[in-house]
């Protein structure tokens, strides 16, 4: 593979930059944000791809199975944080939505040279890590070249997975192993080089739309509440009682009982006040609708 940067957009001069050094601060940060207002639409563009993305998640979740991202230096560290956001904001298994970066956990904080550099590495990940036929597999590289992320996203299709590709340069040589292929062309970088810039943005914002969809088409979202979250600390048992209260309009006595006759579960207690039901029959509900809020309370009002 040929591995030369030279003619990839996101390694190219950025005209519009030039002579950065010789600015002050406020000129700096003013280029900077001019350059960040190009990422979105760079992101619109690639929507129905991301669409495509987002449905075949979905369906793996309801297969019970997990969303994959590999990635190796910025771009594995961004599907780490989005996957370990997950748990705590949609109360979903830790195993559900996952990240690998190349060369471990240390390579999370720290370089790790090589690793990268090796398809070979990236196809044992993959087996490594289980990859089967219900899973989706994100491969994230800005570069779209990276040996790691396409040795993965090889395997993952031979293994029968539904492979993803995220790249910030159109075409990439990960758009023969990839299964849906997006493409943010973002342009050159303010500093020559520097892709956890647009380019990390733009993949940042892409897997916000990927998960947030997916989980909002899974029933973890009613109207626009994020009702299916963990209460792990006070705050988040505050942050709870408040999405109850705003699903609801209940009073605050209403809801603390609710709360607490749930098992400080939301989507319970929420469709316990609004259809006065208890707390097993509104579990009950929620398992026929399969967690969704909406269609529980659709069901209890219409049974067939």
């Amino acid at each position: 593979m040929n591995l030369s940067t030279d003619h990839l957009t996101s390694e190219q001069q950025n005209e519009r930059t030039r002579h950065i050094d010789k600015m002050s601060a406020e000129q700096i940060l003013r280029l900077i944000n001019a350059e960040d207002r190009l990422v979105p639409g760079a992101v619109e563009a690639c929507i129905p791809d991301i669409a495509l993305a987002v449905e075949a998640v979905v369906r793996s979740f309801k297969m019970g199975g997990r969303l994959l991202y590999f990635g190796a230096g910025t771009s594995g560290r961004l599907g780490i944080l989005d996957a370990s956001e997950c748990p705590p904001t949609y109360g979903t298994d830790p195993d559900q939505v996952v990240g690998v970066i190349a060369g471990g956990e240390r390579a999370i904080r720290h370089p790790v040279e090589g690793y990268e550099d090796s398809e070979e590495l990236g196809r044992s990940e993959a087996d490594d890590m289980n990859v089967g036929p219900i899973d989706v597999v994100v491969g994230i590289a800005a570069s779209g070249r990276t040996p790691y992320v396409i040795g993965v996203m090889k395997r993952a299709r031979e293994l029968g997975a539904t492979v993803v590709g995220i790249s910030n340069n159109s075409p990439s040589a990960m758009d023969e192993a990839a299964s849906i292929m997006i493409e943010a062309v973002v342009g050159p970088e303010v500093v020559l080089g520097s892709t956890r810039m647009k380019a990390g943005t733009a993949q940042k914002l892409i897997l916000n739309m990927l998960t947030t969809a997916s989980m909002i088409l899974s029933g973890k979202v009613y109207d626009n509440l994020m009702v299916d979250m963990q209460s792990s600390n006070q705050k988040l048992v505050d942050r709870g009682k408040r999405l109850i209260s705003l699903a609801t309009g209940a009073d605050e006595d209403t809801i603390e009982t609710a709360y607490r006759e749930s098992d400080a579960h939301v989507k319970t207690a929420i469709v316990m006040i609004l259809l006065g039901v208890g707390a097993e029959e509104a579990r009950s509900l929620l398992r026929q609708a399969d967690g969704f809020v909406r269609k529980a309370i659709e069901l209890y009002r219409s049974p067939a």
